[in-house]
């Protein structure tokens, strides 16, 4: 497995802090935010003097019921490509639910969303992960994620689970230590026993990241500095097993540079102790002190291993996807759609996922349509929120934005007529098929107005 190092993900607002930070061997850029066709100057420079990127997709939605749609495999496998990199990531999350598998309208979570630990589940996750495999033209691993609810009637732990998933196809794990913190305070799963179920030779790689607790629940944000709590579990993954690579995530209030990197300092730090820890007790790691590497489970039908056995086919999946599309459905209705909590849920918890999916959608759609905050001012947070609670996003976020101002104008908002004049004009610049402003109409009344005006 190839050794990848430090690592630090890249975001378009520490791109130059990025580029001149020492020691970085890696980075990870988000898939769906980078163009094959016109990769960033930053990204071009980093490939140049050797710095491996690695795709990491957010959208794929491996754990929901619906097998993986081609068109974004396609996408994924083409960064893979641009990018020259030697594996992509994903989640085992599901992120929509709904459609034709339950005769009911699609819905878009907007958000990584836990999979039920069931057998149903795992069967279907292990299908649309050899259908990825089979499209992807390097290997793919994937990420454990946080979560503020828990599932009832589980069946197996989040090791086992993923053990399960490793050995029956193959595939690598992306293993996030700041999520294993997340599921302790939020969902009471001990750490420790999760690493030690955890097929430890199947990582690719490590996550740590930074988050804040309120009123008792974990809130995994990536905009925070990485708790001591979150290096701990860091140092005991490291006494078990040296991981190919440990990357750094931060996705939002970005600090100076220098406090970026005394986090991948203190990274660093756990690992060492770690690794003190493991050579004291005698753990076995997948690099021993000699260099060399152990042989851990590859992606059935990547290129280095196109002769090697793959496993033996799933059953008919089609019962499990059916059951598992009503499970997943019921549950995001009642998150993005206000429909009755399922049985077995925590109504409590249920909420606080509701609100935070609100304002992750409110938060998205003010970075993908800036405009919109600029023109509603103070108050954009409050309108979306109260949009957002009985309209579900359906089509994306660039759709939400457009769907949320429209909806806001059908309604008779804003209530300042200048913000209500922009608000309008942004939604038919953006409304059509083409943009507004190059219609010939338009061109020739803006023309005719500078004309008239002697501009």
């Amino acid at each position: 497995m190839e050794r990848l190092g430090t690592g630090i993900g890249w975001r378009p607002e520490i791109a130059d802090a990025v580029e001149r930070m020492p020691g970085i061997d890696w980075v990870e850029a988000v898939a769906e935010n980078v163009c094959p066709g016109h990769l960033p100057d930053s990204l071009l420079r980093l490939r140049e003097r050797g710095v491996t990127v690695i795709p990491h997709g957010v959208s794929l939605g491996l754990g929901g019921a619906d097998r993986p749609d081609e068109s974004r495999l396609t996408a994924l496998a083409e960064r893979a490509e641009a990018l020259g990199a030697p594996l992509v990531t994903e989640h085992i999350a599901f992120v929509r639910a709904g459609g034709p598998l339950t005769v009911s309208p699609l819905l878009e979570a907007g958000h990584l969303l836990p999979v039920p630990r069931t057998r149903d589940a795992l069967d279907v996750l292990c299908e649309n992960i050899r259908i990825a495999q089979a499209a992807l033209p390097v290997p793919l691993a994937v990420e454990n994620i946080a979560a503020l609810l828990a599932w009832p009637d589980e069946e197996m732990t989040e090791g086992q689970f993923l053990y399960d998933l490793a050995d029956r196809t193959g595939v690598r794990l992306l293993i996030d230590v700041a999520n294993l913190h997340t599921n302790h305070v939020n969902r009471g799963e001990d750490p420790a026993k999760a690493l030690a179920e955890l097929p430890v030779e199947a990582i690719a790689y490590v996550h740590v990241a930074g988050g804040i607790e309120r009123d008792g629940v974990w809130h995994d944000t990536h905009a925070h500095p990485v708790p001591a709590t979150v290096l701990d579990i860091l140092t005991d993954l490291a006494s078990r097993v040296s991981p190919p690579g440990v990357l750094l995530e931060r996705d939002d209030n970005f600090p100076e540079p220098a406090e970026l990197e005394r986090e991948l300092e203190a990274i660093q730090g756990a690992l060492t102790k770690g690794w003190a820890r493991g050579t004291t007790s005698g753990t076995a790691s997948l690099e021993t002190k000699a260099g060399t590497k152990a042989e851990a489970p590859r992606a059935a039908g990547s290129p280095e291993t196109a002769d090697a056995p793959r496993p033996a086919p799933t059953p008919d999946t089609d019962p499990a996807r059916q059951r598992l599309a009503l499970a997943e459905t019921t549950l995001l209705s009642a998150l993005v759609a206000g429909t009755p909590v399922p049985d077995g849920f925590d109504r409590v918890r249920l909420g606080v996922q509701a609100r935070a999916l609100g304002v992750k959608r409110a938060d998205v759609v003010a970075k993908v349509a800036p405009e919109l905050p600029e023109i509603l001012g103070e108050s954009y947070r409050s309108a979306f929120l109260a949009y957002a609670h009985s309209h579900p996003m359906t089509g994306g976020y660039r759709r939400d934005a457009l769907d949320f101002a429209g909806q806001l104008l059908l309604s008779g908002g804003p209530e300042d007529a200048g913000a209500r004049r922009e608000l309008r004009e942004w939604w038919l610049e953006r409304s059509g098929p083409v943009p507004r402003s190059t219609r010939p109409a338009v061109r020739l009344a803006r023309a005719t107005r500078r004309v008239l005006l002697g501009r």
